[in-house]
């Protein structure tokens, strides 16, 4: 090569680092730097966040709090299971002596044209269903209301209508099929179905037993229980066997179960842009960055990790606002610190971009601008 090819191309590597430098600015990066956070909060605030150091005054109002209890305990109420409704199967029996109306017997009858048979005995009539108005309907009886009232109330009502046509008559009720007192159960369970209310009354826990329990971590899950046109809601970790959310089931109840993970997400000067799930009831500040490999080494500024969250503000009524918490993990106490954050389910972390990145992005650019330059000039050689 010539010597002025070669003064030539001095001078195109000269403009070209010119130029460069004059952008390092906009170089690529991961995410603002800790100085852009702090300019951004004095001159383009849109949102109205504030920047709060996670020290030792600070730290304490940020630490575990008791996961919300949910509003299953405003189901819980009174109420009957025991009771006969429309769409129930019964078996009906009459016991008769003496003086019989449904029993086939021997010779000789009454003054009610009944049969007159010295020994006891009974007779099924067979299934009766309670019809859409809660009525059955009996012979020589009639129609009579069942809806609402227990099996022994039936019994009693039917003797009642016998007297005068029978003997002492005695009937005998069994509910054969329970379409009314049962409850539903769907969603993320290994047995979705109904499901008869048993005696004494069933409990929340126990209905998602019968089931076959949730196919997921009991943390990521949330249950539903739905009653007439009232739905409440729980993480199902938060459900105590013997707590207030474990309700007692009434008829007709509907239970859900499904997925609903908490994650946190995660920006900047990480080796992946991620959302991460909590995989257990309580995650520190300190176990969701270890999740993640940390800040990386290449790129993060150890002295600026930020925890995005909109917080209830002491004094202020407008509700949560965003804030920003700014952990210096060059300070050994911030370790101790981070152990004892809680973490809540949407947060989001962002890892600064060290500024001393920028330098070494630059060269990395220009040595890939310039390789080929210089190798052709070692084959012009």
């Amino acid at each position: 090569m010539r010597k002025g090819s070669y003064g030539s191309t001095r001078l195109i590597a000269a403009a070209l680092m010119a130029g460069a430098l004059a952008g390092c600015s906009t170089l690529p990066s991961a995410g603002p730097t800790a100085s852009q956070i702090n300019a951004a909060l004095r001159k383009d605030n849109q949102t109205g966040f504030k920047i709060v150091e996670i020290d030792a005054a600070s730290g304490p109002s940020l630490a575990f709090t008791p996961p919300p209890v949910g509003g299953l305990a405003k189901l819980d109420q009174p109420g009957r299971i025991d009771t006969v409704g429309p769409g129930d199967l019964l078996e009906i029996s009459i016991f008769e002596v003496g003086v019989t109306l449904f029993t086939a017997g021997s010779t000789g009858s009454s003054a009610q044209g009944g049969t007159f048979n010295p020994s006891a005995r009974g007779t099924q009539l067979g299934t009766v269903k309670v019809d859409g108005g809660g009525d059955i309907q009996l012979p020589y009886i009639g129609r009579l209301a069942a809806s609402g009232k227990t099996t022994g109330e039936i019994e009693r009502m039917i003797e009642r209508g016998l007297r005068g046509l029978s003997q002492r008559p005695q009937a005998l009720v069994s509910v054969k099929e329970n379409a009314h007192n049962v409850f539903y159960v769907s969603g993320d369970v290994r047995q979705p179905g109904r499901y008869t209310l048993g005696l004494p009354r069933e409990r929340l826990l126990d209905s998602l037993a019968r089931a076959g329990g949730t196919v997921n971590q009991p943390d990521d899950m949330v249950v539903r229980v739905t009653r007439g046109s009232v739905s409440e809601e729980s993480r199902l970790s938060a459900v105590d066997a013997s707590g207030p959310q474990n309700i007692a089931l009434l008829a007709g109840d509907r239970v859900e179960l499904f997925n609903r993970p908490r994650t946190y997400l995660v920006f900047g000067a990480t080796d992946k842009v991620s959302q991460v799930n909590f995989g257990a009831t309580n995650l520190s500040l300190a176990e969701a960055l270890a999740r993640i490999g940390g800040p990386s080494e290449r790129l993060a500024d150890p002295a600026a990790v930020y925890l995005f969250r909109y917080a209830a503000v002491a004094g202020d009524t407008t509700g949560a606002q965003p804030v920003i918490y700014r952990l210096n993990m060059m300070r050994p106490d911030s370790y101790f610190l981070s152990q004892r954050i809680g973490m809540h389910d949407k947060d989001l972390i962002y890892i600064a971009t060290a500024r001393a990145n920028a330098p070494a992005k630059l060269a990395q650019i220009l040595g890939q601008l310039f390789s080929p330059i210089l190798a052709v000039r070692a084959v012009a050689r």
